[in-house]
């Protein structure tokens, strides 16, 4: 269900998808909203899960992090007693930084980051590999990204006035 928001919401939710270090006084500057209003707007929407957290991203590159794999999944018996224990598994995985079951011929699309590409093949037989429920596995070696970004398409939610995203 899609949770209700107007377009005071959306300008709020694409300063703060920008810059989560934005105080509230900055925030409601830049919506044309007072400080209170707009901290009870943000309050309100953290407790609908809408905002679900605030964080920092870290450059891979300066952290020596550069080596991206996206792994295709197949699992022998893909039931949901074998996806729960292959998600469990995945869970604890830090290389692992998204996991999605997807349709097709594969079970699940992996986003791997390692410092380089012996790390990933240490990865890729010591942990993926080693779960008993994969039968197959296909990388595939991220050469540049073409687009990062964390940030949603607010200017999609019907509910809301367009924003002006400059």
């Amino acid at each position: 269900m899609t949770k209700q928001i107007d377009g005071i919401d959306a300008k709020i939710l694409h300063e703060i998808q920008n810059d989560a270090a934005l105080s509230v006084a900055d925030i409601s500057e830049r919506v044309g909203l007072s400080s209170s209003p707009c901290w009870r707007r943000i309050k309100r929407m953290e407790e609908l899960g809408i905002i679900q957290q605030r964080v920092t991203v870290l450059s891979r590159s300066e952290l020596g992090l550069d080596f991206e794999v996206f792994v295709a999944v197949k699992l022998a018996l893909p039931n949901k007693e074998n996806m729960l224990k292959f998600e469990r598994s995945v869970q604890n995985m830090p290389e692992v930084v998204q996991c999605a079951v997807v349709t097709g011929a594969v079970d699940y699309m992996l986003r791997v980051i390692t410092k380089d590409m012996h790390a990933y093949d240490d990865f890729l037989r010591e942990r993926l590999l080693s779960i008993s429920l994969v039968s197959d596995v296909q990388s595939r070696i991220a050469l540049r990204q073409a687009k990062n970004t964390t940030a949603l398409p607010l200017n999609l939610i019907s509910s809301a006035v367009p924003i002006r995203v400059s």
